[in-house]
This record gives structure tokens, sequence and C-alpha cells, in this order.
């Protein structure tokens, strides 16, 4: 072979009268690699998109046509922002009136996964899974395949949650052989609620795939990694007729198909700051329910919290830094409204009070203190004023910044189980606060934009050199 023809099979087919067909000299090679040409696997999503139910976000389609009501399979990674929905939650519907209607949703008295056809009246299907769906702080995937012409009827409807296939039900009452289901009909069609005005969906969904005519298990859409995990991978099969996967890729259009059907969605009450980047691969921090210094409220993907009218009220987060991790961390609180007199952010101890030593905490009035002790006056903060906040786990060293201009930096002794956290004091029954925090992916408008050294997150400030925003990729790097 001459040094003309030698080289690297590559994706480039070419063929001229001096370089074989198909094939990459090795200097070429190296071009592709460089410039990140080199064939990489099929791309998809790196967004999710934001549910809040106190703002009735939805998507909806109607589609021109029924497709096969028998046999389809739908596929969402979901975050859920609530620990308790309490109530029932739609998360794919279809809907005519309240006697014929198909849902794939949660069923709020057990936060279990469920699925109901019912036709006329009746239900001709009920399964729900016994497995609940709680955890706040990590991304689930969930499947359900549907073949009514099965003989088995226990092959008719499949879930699967993380990979795998759920064998204990709370209910399983299963259509009868060749059923058609109120699922791919022409009633309309809902993500993130049931009706179009009920049971919305609070958090985070991403690659949500209906395939039309085919009943398809989890591996279709997601693998396990070296790690054991289970994670999302592209779809690349078809989609059928009335199929789409929605991938949320275009902050101006949300609803987009990214399928090559175009079946698009119309968006409801959703705009371009519901995009995010908490994603299964990236899973960012957010604020955690379960651990709640004397209630209040979360939205937002459970990065806006409001406290109620008690004396000292605090939320934290959902990412714990012990004294054995390392890493530098960075992350955003902005002060969104106010009553009363002092609010604090800073970071705390799970396994300790809110109401005694945190760790660090910088108060509205300018008051910094380390362990319960002030140590220093410095700059006060109020409404519309974002405060950033650095944590040097190995160094055990905290830094405050006031829009952007560093104000305090402290270090606190034998740190354990470290949370970001935020809360007010009032001082009249009137009293409470509104935070909304940027693990990264912000809940709130950005002006400027500023990444950390990796590439993630999404700060109105610039991040400090070496330190990160609070994700599983950089925590799984640095942490």
């Amino acid at each position: 072979m001459s040094s003309d023809n030698g080289g690297i099979i590559g994706v480039v087919n070419d063929p001229t009268s001096t370089t074989a067909s198909g094939v990459w000299q090795q200097e070429e090679q190296y071009e592709a690699k460089v410039n990140d040409t080199w064939p990489q696997r099929p791309l998809f999503t790196t967004k999710s998109l934001r549910f809040n139910s106190g703002s009735s976000d939805y998507l909806n389609r109607t589609q021109s046509g029924a497709g096969n009501r028998k046999t389809f399979t739908f596929s969402v990674w979901l975050k859920m922002a609530l620990d308790d929905v309490a109530t029932d939650i739609g998360i794919f519907s279809y809907y005519n009136d309240s006697n014929n209607f198909g849902k794939i949703g949660i069923q709020g008295d057990n936060n279990q996964f469920a699925m109901y056809s019912r036709t006329s009246g009746t239900f001709n299907t009920n399964v729900q899974i016994s497995a609940m769906a709680r955890d706040i702080s990590a991304w689930s995937h969930l499947v359900v395949a549907v073949d009514t012409t099965q003989s088995t009827d226990s092959n008719r409807i499949k879930f699967y949650v993380n990979g795998t296939q759920q064998t204990s039900f709370v209910s399983s009452t299963y259509p009868s052989q060749n059923t058609d289901l109120e699922f791919n009909t022409t009633h309309s069609n809902y993500v993130s609620n049931w009706n179009g005005s009920s049971q919305h969906f609070d958090g985070y969904m991403t690659e949500v795939v209906f395939i039309d005519g085919q009943q398809l298990d989890a591996t279709s859409f997601g693998v396990t990694n070296s790690d054991g995990v289970w994670t999302p991978i592209p779809y690349t099969g078809t989609f059928g007729t009335n199929g789409f996967n929605l991938q949320f890729e275009d902050a101006s259009s949300l609803g987009t198909d990214s399928s090559a059907n175009g079946n698009n969605f119309t968006v409801n009450n959703l705009t371009s700051i519901d995009q995010s980047t908490d994603y299964p691969e990236v899973n960012f921090c957010t604020l955690n329910p379960l651990d709640s210094g004397g209630g209040g409220s979360y939205s937002d993907g459970n990065l806006t919290y409001q406290s109620n009218t008690a004396d000292l009220k605090a939320c934290a987060s959902s990412f714990a830094l012990n004294n054995g991790n390392t890493g530098k961390w960075y992350w955003e609180i902005k002060m969104v409204s106010k009553t009363g007199s002092v609010y604090q952010v800073g970071t705390i101890s799970s396994t300790s009070s809110y109401t005694a030593q945190p760790y660090s905490q910088y108060s509205s009035g300018g008051q910094v203190y380390v362990n319960g002790s002030q140590v220093a006056t410095v700059s006060t903060y109020t409404t519309n004023d974002i405060i950033g906040v650095s944590f040097d786990a190995s160094a055990s060293e905290v830094k405050y910044f006031k829009n952007g201009s560093l104000v305090t930096t402290q270090t606190i002794s034998n740190p354990n189980n470290i949370l970001m956290f935020a809360g007010s004091h009032s001082d009249s029954s009137a009293g409470h606060s509104t935070y909304s925090f940027n693990f990264g992916s912000p809940s709130f408008a950005i002006s400027s934009g500023n990444t950390d050294g990796n590439g993630y997150g999404n700060f109105e400030y610039a991040v400090p050199s070496g330190y990160y925003a609070l994700n599983t990729a950089n925590l799984a790097e640095f942490g």
C-alpha cells in the first residue's frame, strides 16, 4: 500500500486518484479529532423542561388522526420536585371527557406510577406499580410498553423503572385482548397534566418519547453505564405516524418534536427560562423539601423557596458536602422578596438545628456568623441582590459575594454534611422571604451568563477560578 493510500478507516468517502475510498490519512484523522468531526455516537438532548404546578405549566397537541390504539410505548426521564405530591398527577394523557380518557401518571395518595384507560365511563385498564416515585434528588426513567394483542394479560401492559421491569403491583386490571385503549386517539393529548386544567406535574422532564405501533422495553432508551447507573441513550428506531420525541433543545420553541414526524406541541405557561440544563447525566443540586427547617413552600423545580410566617424558617439543599470531600464549589442565591427584618444565606450542617449554630451565615443586615458567633460586619443586601457563595471543601473556607464583589472570607472548623442554606427571621407575624437558588441551572433570568471551568452552569457573575457548579458530573471529577 502506498503512502498516499495508507490511513485509518473513517466516515469520509471522497475517493480521488491518490486516496482510497472511505479512508482517512493519519494527519486527516488528527485534524478531525482536533476539530471534533471524528465519528460520534448519535447526539441526543442535554436539556430538560422545568414544569411548575403552581403556574399550571403543560404541553398539548391534538393529532389529526388516531394511530395504533393497541400497541404503543411511552418513555420519559423525570425528576420530581415534591416529596409527596398528595394529589394525582398526569404525566402523559389523552382526554376527551371524564368518561373517556387515557392517562399515565402518579397516584397521589401513595406516589406510585400508574396507567388508566376509561371508555364510556368504564375502566378497561387500571395498572399501578408498587414502587414509589418519591426521589426528589435524582432522575428516574419510566417506560410504559403496551400491546393488547398479547395472549398473556400481564404482557399487555409493562412498566419499567430505571431499566428494571416492574413485577409488583397495587392494582393490575389489564385490558382484554385486542382492546382499543383511550390512547393514540384524536382526543387532546397532554404532557404534564391530565385534562388541560388539573393534575399538573411538578419537576423536570426530558426525552419524552411516544412510539406509535411498537411495544419496546427500556433498553431502547437507556443503558447501564460502567458505574452501574441507568443512563439515557438516543432512541434510534422508528416512531410511527403519531410518535414524537420532545427534547426541549430550542428555548424559543419548547414544544418542538425532534423526530422526523414534526408532531409539535403547543406550549402553555412555559417560557425560555423553564428550559434547564439539569439532565440525567448532569444532575444539578436543588433544594430538598424533606429537610426544611419549619416548613415553607417550594416551586420552580425546587429552586425557589418561600418561608412561612413563623419565627425562623429555612431551606436546605439536596446535595451535602462532607469533611472528607474535596473540590471547590460555587452557587448563587437571589433574594426575590421579603418582609420582616432578618434574612440569612450560607452553609449549615444537616445534623444541627436551623436555630442553633449554622456553620456560616451571611445576614441581610451585614452580620457574618461562624458556628453561631458573629465574626464580621459587611455590606447589607436586599431584594434583587444576588449573593454568591463559594465553598472550598479541602480548606473548609467559605466566601460570600454580593452582586459579584467579594465581601468576606471565613474558615469553618471540622465541617460535616454541609448543606446550602437560606432562611428568614421575621419581626412580625407576616414576616417571610423568598429566595431563588442557582446551582448552575437557574430559575430566574440571567443577564450575563457565566460557566464554570468545565463549561457547566449559567451564572449571573463570574465563577471564581477553580470553582465549579454543583452537579454530578463535577462531583464525579472533583468531589
